[in-house]
């Protein structure tokens, strides 16, 4: 199978062969590729758990002494060379976390473990490695990756390469983050490890709520291979009551209806119990799920699975609780009745009984039952807009925001500076690239989809204004320059 460059003409290789990694995912898409291998008799099993670490790393223009002229470089490879500002000291231990799981695995699996372990990296911070001369990083990585005696433990979750927040991101931008992370991804780990990527984690576990926008980001996810997507508790509802789910442990069906009338839908995992990276760094997913049982679904029993996401390195508990811990619950529950176990080998053990997305219990983004109480689907974008309006007078906690992992945070409100020139920038990309359906394997293209790509991160709006907002515009400075003279 053919292996595509980590990098072309100094950029790295997010575009230009979509046809093929497209392909390698179709073709595989109904095989079973972890539940052969797992080692977990699902048969047997009270309850399981399942942990994912999130790994980022921004962009910034500061590899220089002037703003507006200095290379774009990883925030780690600027905390490096800058250890004595803030808490930058801890710039070594933030890149050995990014390798640790590459030692641990192995580790675990000669002593006979069965450990588990979900991942998910942004593009940002895996070209930040890379640029920073860190291969180190990326070989133990691709140790647990590429070499089935190791990958069987290992899930490897997609999400947008630049880190963006699907609610305040343009959706036709948002598709490009998933496509240039899969592409990426492939470069970097090869087609074969690509084949495995069937879970989704939106960034900031942001989903949208306004409906033709929560449309798009479950169409864009099914579109581009992916099977089901991770969300956060309190930003879905259940699709009769409207509240959160009563049995968040159960996978889901996440449907979202566009004004137009097209409804798209994928299995959801809930992550509940709010951000703490304490709850992985202390792994209370596993102890929370010692106290569940099999129960009676769909005429089928089953084992439940509390699932989690933490940041897996920011903070001292996951810098120095968690990989101690992390072993110590991997050997405690490996062949256990409450085993760790990894999100896609779940539901392929339970497709294997002939249970089916259609059965999961349905759950929609935060209040669209109150918006399809107000209007009909197929109403149209204006009906939609005037009942938001409304419903936006009535209830001023109704907001169409999204939901994330924090609920009293805005990525709108505050941020005009930023978002004007990443709409402008958008805009234009849209009118200068995408429309005229420009050849993706052009070094301007890959230059221009690069620059855009990394201005909507979402570190330049979560650190507040300032010089992380700076960042911002002048990312955006500089995309508008490429599309404006390059095209």
């Amino acid at each position: 199978m053919n292996q595509l460059p980590e990098y072309i003409n100094g950029l790295p290789n997010i575009c230009g062969s979509e046809d093929l990694v497209a392909k390698v995912i179709r073709e595989c898409e109904d095989d079973f590729v972890f539940l052969p291998h797992s080692g977990i008799d699902f048969n047997r099993i009270k309850s399981a758990f399942a942990c994912a670490l999130h790994m980022h790393q921004p962009l910034i223009p500061a590899g220089g002494d002037h703003l507006q002229t200095a290379a774009i470089i990883s925030n780690l490879q600027y905390m490096m060379e800058h250890q004595n500002s803030g808490d930058n000291h801890n710039a070594p231990v933030f890149a050995y976390c990014y390798k640790r799981m590459g030692e641990y695995i192995p580790q675990l699996i000669h002593e006979g473990k069965n450990p588990k372990i979900m991942l998910e990296y942004s593009g940002t911070l895996l070209h930040g490695i890379l640029s920073m001369g860190r291969h180190d990083v990326i070989d133990s990585l691709k140790g647990i990756t590429c070499n089935p005696e190791y990958s069987r433990a290992v899930e490897w979750l997609g999400c947008p390469w630049g880190h963006s927040v699907a609610p305040s991101t343009p959706v036709q931008d948002y598709r490009l983050h998933v496509k240039a992370w899969q592409h990426h991804f492939a470069a970097i780990f090869g087609l074969e490890a690509l084949k495995r990527v069937r879970g989704f984690s939106p960034s900031e576990m942001a989903l949208p709520n306004h409906p033709d926008v929560a449309y798009e980001f479950v169409k864009t996810l099914k579109e581009c291979g992916y099977q089901w997507v991770l969300v956060q508790e309190h930003s879905v509802e259940e699709l009769e009551s409207g509240c959160s789910s009563r049995q968040p442990h159960l996978p889901h069906r996440l449907v979202c209806t566009h004004s137009n009338g097209a409804t798209a839908s994928i299995v959801a995992i809930i992550k509940t119990q709010g951000s703490d990276t304490k709850l992985v760094g202390q792994m209370q997913p596993y102890y929370e799920a010692k106290g569940l049982s099999r129960t009676e679904f769909a005429s089928k029993n089953i084992p439940l699975v509390v699932s989690q996401i933490a940041d897996g390195e920011n903070g001292g508990v996951m810098m120095n609780e968690f990989p101690s811990k992390y072993k110590e619950v991997m050997r405690e529950c490996s062949y256990s009745d409450t085993p760790g176990v990894n999100v896609s080998e779940y539901l392929e053990y339970l497709y294997s009984i002939q249970l089916k997305e259609e059965d999961f219990p349905v759950i929609r983004p935060l209040f669209h039952k109150k918006i399809w109480a107000y209007i009909k689907p197929g109403d149209g974008p204006d009906k939609l807009h005037a009942a938001i309006e409304a419903l936006s007078r009535e209830d001023h906690s109704f907001h169409m925001e999204g939901g994330s992992w924090t609920n009293d945070f805005s990525w709108v409100k505050g941020y005009e500076s930023v978002i004007g020139p990443l709409q402008e920038v958008s805009k234009l990309f849209y009118t200068t690239a995408l429309k005229p359906g420009c050849a993706t394997n052009e070094h301007h293209y890959r230059n221009a989809l690069f620059h855009l790509l990394c201005s909507q991160t979402s570190c330049y709006r979560y650190w507040g204004q300032g010089l992380w907002t700076d960042y911002g515009r002048e990312i955006c400075r500089r995309a508008y320059e490429i599309l404006k003279k390059d095209f």
